[in-house]
């Protein structure tokens, strides 16, 4: 992850140096990229939950959901989000909010339908890692600059589009191109940094339950189960990325370009914490 994390570092800072060069105002590059980040950082979340059809629910109206997440944040030191139920039959579960005292972790209704209790409890510990561990943070610093070198992209052929100027039309051709670079390398980046935060929250899980085995089942359950169309159009792009198991099945795209690691090699990872948690 430091490895990942410091190639995007150098990524980003060769994608500012080019832009001031440019001849970009360093003044305006820093209150674009300040209310850009600020957007994604406070309203990522909300636009979410409100996307994916989430629905806060409170102890009364789901008190086994608050009874695991409340014994769970007690094992983990964490403090009690907000849960969230969304009405979908695709099991899944995801974790979204910009730090532990302002996250919620949402289930669908798929999910509590198809896990027994243990295994509903491994997949709400793994979301809660993702909480304890700053990933959304973490994802979003990651993004933001990836996010506006796409911006760059969709936009750069239209910026010089009515200008007879030579140079300024270099200067188009040039920023698309840088653009796009980024893009593309930063695309891999991330998708390689988000594989390891999975790797991270399922070891998370097997720690704070004791229990590895009730994760390997709630995964083999969930990641063989053919998701909807109209629940596959819901979540269709980034969001996919928050769930603990991809909407999209990992034979359908290639493994440099999966925003998680392949089933097979979470169950390995997690079959060597038990013989850990054993010896």
């Amino acid at each position: 992850m430091l490895l990942t994390m410091g190639l995007l570092t150098v990524l980003y800072l060769a994608f500012l140096a080019v832009l001031l060069s440019m001849g970009v105002g360093r003044m305006g590059i820093i209150l674009f990229m300040g209310a850009f980040i600020f957007l994604q950082y406070f309203f990522s979340d909300k636009m979410i939950l409100s996307s994916m059809g989430a629905k806060i629910v409170t102890e009364s109206e789901e008190p086994e959901l608050h009874q695991i997440v409340s014994r769970l944040c007690a094992n983990a030191d964490l403090p009690m989000p907000k849960i969230a139920v969304v009405r979908t039959s695709m099991p899944n579960a995801f974790a979204t909010g910009r730090n532990q005292r302002n996250a919620v972790v949402a289930v669908t209704t798929g999910i509590m339908e198809r896990l027994n209790y243990s295994e509903l409890e491994a997949v709400l510990a793994h979301e809660l890692t993702h909480v304890k561990n700053r990933d959304m943070m973490v994802m979003t610093i990651a993004t933001f600059l990836s996010s506006i070198a796409q911006i760059l992209v969709q936009w750069a052929p239209f910026l010089g589009g009515g200008s007879r100027d030579r140079d300024s039309g270099s200067n188009v051709a040039l920023l698309f191109l840088v653009s796009l670079v980024v893009w593309i390398v930063s695309f891999i980046l991330i998708r390689t940094l988000s594989r390891y935060r999975e790797f991270a929250a399922d070891r998370g899980a097997a720690i704070i339950t004791g229990q590895p085995s009730n994760l390997i089942s709630a995964l083999k359950k969930i990641s063989g189960f053919r998701v909807p169309t109209e629940d596959l159009r819901k979540v269709d792009g980034p969001v996919s990325a928050l769930f603990i198991t991809p909407a999209i099945s990992g034979s359908s795209i290639m493994r440099l370009f999966s925003t998680h690691p392949t089933l097979e090699a979470r169950i390995e990872a997690l079959q060597k914490i038990e013989m850990e948690l054993e010896a």
